[in-house]
C-alpha cells in the first residue's frame, strides 16, 4: 500500500528539501520504490536528486495544469534510485493557473492516483509558505513530516504550521495526520538546541522521531554535486542519520499496518 507523505514547513531553511531528497534515498537504497513530488518553485530537490531544472520537457506545472499526465512528467532521478516528478520556478503559474480550475485543491491528488499503488512512498517536497501548492501537498497526503531546527522561532513557526494542518483537515483531507517532527542540523553541545528539543519530545512524545539529523558538512556539500549524501559519502554521519531514519519509518508503517491487519 503507497504511503503519500508531505514534507513540510512554513519557516525556511530548516532542512525539508534536504531531508525530502535524503530520504527518499535511504528508502530506495532499502528497496522500497519512492517517487519524489518537487512541488517547490525553487526546484532545488529536482537539482539535488540530479535532474537539471533550466532543461525539463514536462515539469510539476504541466502536470497541476492538466497539460500532462503523471506518467508523461516522472523521470528517474539519475542514479538514484527512486523517480522524480520535477520542478522550476515556473511552478509559480500554477497559482494563477489554478485559481479559475475546478477543484484547484485536489489537482495534484487527483494527479496522481494512476501511479498510486506503483510506489511504496511518495514523498512530496512543498514550499516553504503556505499556498496552493503547499495546499495540493497536504490534500494529496496521508500523514506530515516537519522538518524542525531546534532553536527558538522554530517554536513560533511550529504552532503556525499546527493550524494550518487542522484547517487542511476540517476543509480539504480528513485523513491527514502529523506523522513525525524530524529535528534537523542538532549540535548536542548548543544548550537552547537541547532545550527545544526536551520541549518537543514533552509536547508531542513519539510523534518526534527517535532519529536526529546532525549538522553535517557532507550533508550540505551533497546537493552541489547532485546526488543525496547517501551518494556522495554513504559514510557520512548525514547518511548515517538518514538511513536510520528510513528504518524508522518503515518500522512505524509495519506496526501500522499489522494494528490493521
Amino acid at each position: 500500500m503507497t504511503r503519500i507523505r508531505a514534507l513540510a514547513n512554513q519557516k525556511g531553511g530548516v532542512g525539508k528539501t534536504t531531508t525530502s531528497v535524503n530520504l527518499a534515498a535511504s528508502l530506495a537504497a532499502t528497496k522500497r520504490r519512492v517517487l519524489l513530488v518537487d512541488m517547490d518553485p525553487q526546484g532545488n530537490a529536482t537539482m539535488g536528486s540530479g535532474v537539471d531544472k533550466y532543461h525539463l520537457g514536462y515539469s510539476a506545472l504541466d502536470l497541476m495544469l492538466g497539460d500532462a499526465d503523471v506518467a508523461e512528467v516522472i523521470r528517474p532521478a539519475a542514479d538514484n534510485g527512486y523517480d522524480i516528478i520535477p520542478a522550476n520556478g515556473d511552478l509559480t503559474a500554477a497559482e494563477v493557473g489554478l485559481m479559475q480550475v475546478a477543484r484547484k485543491e485536489y489537482r495534484l491528488r487527483d494527479a496522481l492516483v494512476p501511479v498510486v499503488g506503483r510506489y511504496d512512498y511518495i514523498l512530496i517536497d512543498c514550499p516553504p509558505s503556505l499556498n496552493m501548492l503547499t495546499v495540493n501537498a497536504l490534500a494529496a497526503a496521508q500523514g506530515v513530516v516537519i522538518p524542525i531546527q531546534c532553536e527558538y522561532y522554530a517554536l513560533e513557526g511550529l504552532t503556525a504550521l499546527m493550524k494550518t494542518i487542522e484547517r487542511i483537515r476540517e476543509g480539504v483531507n480528513r485523513e491527514l495526520e502529523i506523522e513525525g517532527l524530524l529535528r534537523t542540523m542538532f549540535d548536542p553541545r548548543n544548550n537552547l538546541a537541547n532545550d527545544v528539543s526536551a520541549q518537543l519530545i514533552a509536547h508531542f512524545g513519539e510523534r518526534v522521531y527517535r532519529t536526529i539529523i546532525p549538522r553535517n558538512v557532507r550533508l550540505a556539500e551533497a546537493p552541489s554535486h547532485g546526488i543525496p549524501v547517501l551518494n556522495y559519502d554513504r559514510t557520512s554521519s548525514g547518511a548515517l542519520a538518514y538511513l536510520a531514519l528510513a528504518g524508522e519509518i518503515i518500522r512505524r508503517d509495519q506496526r501500522a499496518q499489522q494494528a490493521v491487519d
